[in-house]
């Protein structure tokens, strides 16, 4: 027979409802309705409490959880204020833009940084993953059965019977042991998240190199275009003059062709410059992670005139290898590997848990208790799945033997970038050197040549060649002046410097 008791729901995270075995019960009398009814105020309060406990728990999770500003060291306090690089990137079309704020544009604007971001706090999930083996799980259960005190037949070896009851219990689960396999995924997961926060080094690098090169060859395109300019003002004079003097029958035909021949490949030079600084400056936009494709004014860094000194090759090297974040990631990954092939052993070990459980069953059958409690242990002991663990154990180890490889490789090639990226960067700095000189050599020449030609002396020939040739010189000083500082600026990221 079937009694009522006396309820106290229990309140959990879990909320579990059974039905087994209806087969007409539903028209049994009312009064066994009615028996049902006396614990709907206790179901109720305790569904509330249930769902109640699983909204604190999510908003504390969303609370607890880092964002992307989290993981690239933002405080919180720090986002209500105004962001300088946010102001920069929502700055009208030909506002003022300087290096260090096209830098900060580009770090809080650009996808490659945001998806890092997300992969370095994901990481860290995974750490508390692992790490809540080492706490109890607990549970809660509100269970409600109206059978007709049948028995399972079908779907395993035992046949338990059922009883109508309905009751409220919890339950709770413990790891004692399992011998530092999970000290050791704890571990590999924490190395992964090291991995993960030098990765997004990595791309702050790689956009911020990214930065550097786009905004020197706009300043470059920008310079080209001025000497462009110049050069057709100055070609357009001589040109008039010219003309002038074939009206005036002082100069022949064959000197007002070369002047027209002249002017025109200066107009077709600023053409292909005005192009230049367009594309430059869409390049300019794609880095800063902006979609649409703005016009700043940039302003030279001082680093670009004051031209910086480069370091020792050795001392580059050495740098390198210590602060190349690619490299910081790739060996938190062999560590990782390392403590995961050590975690795949232990599956070997037997594994302690602990189990309790109890409740009140306040309505069922005279057979069940009022209460019921059980606490106990068991250990797990493999014995054998087939070579399951050793295969596994197999595997981890040539994964830690591959990352091993895959460090050994890029160490190498770092080396080698680095030392490309030295010579690139003294090259152009002798081109500096060179390319002033050749300008002050061809401005000299120039002046001789338009003395020469006004006195007689010399052939528009003669002229002709000294103009292009302080043309290329022009060109030639201000891309020589703002590669040396992209070049300076590939190897402060071969050496890890760029952060």
């Amino acid at each position: 027979m079937s009694r009522p008791r006396n309820f106290s729901p229990a309140i959990g995270t879990n909320l579990r409802f059974e039905i087994s075995n209806l087969k007409g019960t539903a028209l049994e009398p009312v009064h066994r309705l009615s028996r049902w009814l006396r614990f709907v105020p206790g179901i109720a309060f305790s569904a509330a409490a249930i769902l109640t406990s699983g909204a604190a728990y999510a908003q504390s999770s969303e609370t607890v959880r880092p964002d992307a500003a989290s993981v690239a060291h933002i405080q919180p306090g720090q986002r209500a204020q105004a962001n300088p690089a946010q102001s920069a990137s929502q700055a009208p079309a030909g506002a003022p833009l300087t290096l260090e704020q096209a830098r900060q544009v580009a770090l809080a604007n650009h996808p490659q940084v945001r998806a890092a971001q997300f992969s370095a706090a994901a990481a860290h999930e995974n750490v508390v993953e692992q790490r809540a083996a080492y706490y109890p799980t607990l549970s809660a259960d509100l269970t409600g059965v109206d059978s007709n005190d049948g028995r399972i037949a079908a779907g395993s070896l035992n046949n338990p019977i059922i009883f109508s009851r309905f009751a409220g219990g919890a339950g709770l689960q413990q790891l004692a042991t399992d011998f530092g396999r999970t000290r050791n995924l704890v571990a590999s997961a924490s190395l992964q998240e090291g991995a993960a926060k030098a990765n997004l080094d990595v791309s702050r690098a790689d956009v911020l190199l990214a930065v550097d090169r786009a905004y020197y060859a706009a300043l470059r395109a920008q310079a080209v275009l001025n000497v462009a300019q110049q050069t057709v003002n100055d070609r357009d004079i001589v040109d008039q003059q010219i003309r002038a003097l074939y009206q005036s029958k002082l100069k022949s035909g064959l000197d007002l062709s070369f002047a027209d021949v002249n002017l025109a490949q200066a107009k077709m030079l600023l053409v292909q410059a005005q192009n230049d600084v367009d594309s430059a400056a869409a390049e300019l936009s794609r880095a800063l992670g902006v979609s649409d494709s703005r016009t700043y004014l940039l302003v030279e860094p001082a680093e670009v005139s004051a031209a910086p000194v480069l370091p020792d090759l050795n001392a580059a090297l050495v740098e390198a290898n210590r602060e190349r974040p690619d490299l910081t990631a790739q060996r938190f990954q062999v560590q990782a590997n390392q403590k995961f092939a050590t975690a795949e052993r232990d599956l070997f070990f037997p594994t302690i848990s602990i189990a309790g459980a109890a409740g009140e069953v306040p309505f069922g059958q005279s057979q069940l208790p009022q209460n019921y409690g059980a606490i106990g242990f068991d250990v797990h002991v493999p014995i054998f799945n087939g070579k399951l663990y050793n295969a596994r154990h197999a595997e981890a180890i040539d994964r830690e033997q591959q990352a091993e490889q895959q460090l050994r490789d890029q160490e190498i090639s770092v080396a080698r970038d680095v030392r490309v990226s030295w010579l690139a960067a003294n090259t152009a700095q002798q081109n500096l050197a060179l390319s002033t000189q050749l300008l002050d050599a061809a401005n000299k020449a120039l002046d001789l040549a338009q003395e020469r030609y006004k006195l007689g002396l010399g052939s528009i020939v003669e002229l002709s060649q000294a103009q292009l040739n302080q043309e290329q010189a022009s060109i030639a000083q201000t891309t020589a002046k703002y590669d040396y500082a992209t070049r300076f600026s590939e190897l402060s990221y071969q050496e890890g410097a760029l952060k």
